[in-house]
């Protein structure tokens, strides 16, 4: 954990962010994989992590708005935890490791919070995820858990996205340290791209990697030579000569900071022609993301830039024709690219998006479209220094998708069908970097930028 100073610093910003009444912070508790004493690793919730600091279940904090009060709630081991677990250190103790003074036994909660109620004092919680949480909030408030959501504090959301929106240095420093372990994860992945290879065993090798750091990965690994599928969990199928195996996968470290990289590699390390111009168009869309990335300009306006850049790309091969201008108003280019450019990232992956997406990824002056592809932008406000975002333009050919658009005739203007029909079996191609938004621009996150250009994954694969 950081120091006792950073966590009392930010959760007296968050007190000064907020009216009155209590602010309720729950951590999260363990989960039965498969019977009660049988969990899966430990997850703590980020909001108690970036206030908190203790990456220990069954914790909750309280902060009193009005007298400044703060209180962790937490049960001290008894003998026959030690029995299993070893000596541990008592609540008051971890208490004190991050800046907290007042402590009580986590059964004391549910009372202190009900006596508030009654007292008429506001209580701010934040949505809950997770069903033990639910299940409490619903007990202590008296509210349906299918009601908490639209009870919970805007206030206190509004608040959290304010400071965990900026990542400070130290924050900053941690991101690096996953995104270190994302480069080594994605380079074992290029090396082991060759024909015969089995996706779930390079998945299983990435997962590996993570966890030799004592951490995970930052989400499920998506690898797949079946790349037009965006999300691609299945890791089923024999790596094929002439196929292209895209990898979306990032690593949560020690800390919970997570890294999120993709790279497409060709089987067996050599871009065939077609397969290396999509790439660099894609590549092209990248790099145009990075150029204009910096303060003041909304992340909308540079997503619709990056598909102007991917239009151009494709009438040059005879794939789109038309105005580049008035394809992009009508969304001709969301056959290729049926997603956004990219998103928050911190403590998580897609960060903060138990918050709900429209609060970190909008505002009130920029709002989320509803056309195809970009109602799919995660992040579109505008950016400020501190901000990490991912950079991850991509260009699919999905033949359900292809297959729809031309049955019902969609942007028969801006698409050229026949030539469309011959890049059904070529899968997909993304490319995802990560940016920290400094004062004039941005900068690659990560000691070193993983291969990016044809030539250099073509070296990569084959050492």
């Amino acid at each position: 954990m950081f120091e006792a100073s950073l966590y009392q610093k930010r959760r007296t910003q968050l007190k000064s962010r907020i009216k009155n009444g209590l602010v309720l912070i729950l951590g999260n508790n363990e989960v039965a994989y498969n019977y009660p004493n049988n969990t899966y690793k430990f997850r703590q919730d980020s909001n108690f992590l970036y206030f908190f600091g203790l990456n220990l279940p069954e914790f909750a904090g309280l902060l009193d708005v009005d007298s400044g009060e703060e209180i962790l709630f937490g049960n001290d081991v008894d003998i026959d935890d030690i029995i299993w677990m070893g000596a541990q250190p008592s609540v008051k103790e971890l208490g004190e490791k991050v800046g907290i003074h007042s402590t009580r036994p986590f059964k004391e909660l549910a009372e202190y919070v009900k006596k508030a109620i009654i007292a008429g004092r506001k209580i701010h919680f934040l949505p809950p995820y997770r069903y033990r949480n639910m299940q409490f909030l619903e007990d202590v408030l008296g509210l349906h858990h299918s009601m908490l959501k639209d009870y919970a504090s805007l206030e206190l959301v509004h608040a959290v996205i304010s400071l965990r929106s900026i990542k400070d240095s130290y924050e900053i420093e941690e991101i690096r340290r996953a995104c270190n372990i994302g480069y080594e994860m994605h380079i074992a992945a290029m090396r082991n791209c060759h024909a015969g290879r089995k996706e779930q065993e390079i998945a299983g090798i990435l997962e590996g990697i993570s966890a030799s750091y004592g951490s995970m990965v930052s989400f499920p690994v998506i690898l797949s030579q079946n790349g037009q599928t965006l999300h691609n969990h299945d890791h089923s199928q024999t790596l094929q000569k002439g196929r292209m195996m895209l990898t979306d996968a990032g690593a949560e470290n020690d800390m919970n900071y997570c890294s999120d990289f993709t790279r497409t590699t060709p089987v067996d390390g050599v871009f065939d022609q077609r397969q290396k111009d999509i790439y660099n168009i894609v590549l092209a869309c990248n790099e145009k993301a990075r150029e204009i990335s910096k303060p003041g300009v909304t992340y909308l306006s540079i997503h619709l830039n990056v598909c102007k850049i991917l239009t151009e790309g494709l009438k040059a091969l005879g794939l789109m024709k038309g105005n580049t201008d008035d394809a992009v108003a009508a969304g001709a280019h969301a056959l290729f690219m049926p997603h956004g450019l990219g998103h928050m990232m911190g403590l998580d992956v897609h960060d903060m998006e138990d918050l709900d997406q429209i609060y970190v990824g909008y505002d009130e002056k920029t709002r989320p479209a509803t056309q195809f592809g970009t109602a799919s932008l995660r992040m579109g406000r505008e950016l400020q220094e501190g901000f990490v975002v991912t950079d991850e333009p991509g260009c699919y050919f999905i033949p359900e998708l292809i297959d729809r658009w031309k049955q019902q005739g969609l942007h028969k203007d801006f698409l050229n069908y026949d030539v469309i029909e011959t890049y059904k079996n070529f899968g997909g191609i993304r490319i995802e970097d990560d940016l920290l938004i400094t004062s004039d621009g941005c900068r690659l996150l990560g000691d070193k930028r993983l291969p990016v250009t044809p030539e250099e994954i073509e070296i990569a694969v084959n050492g």
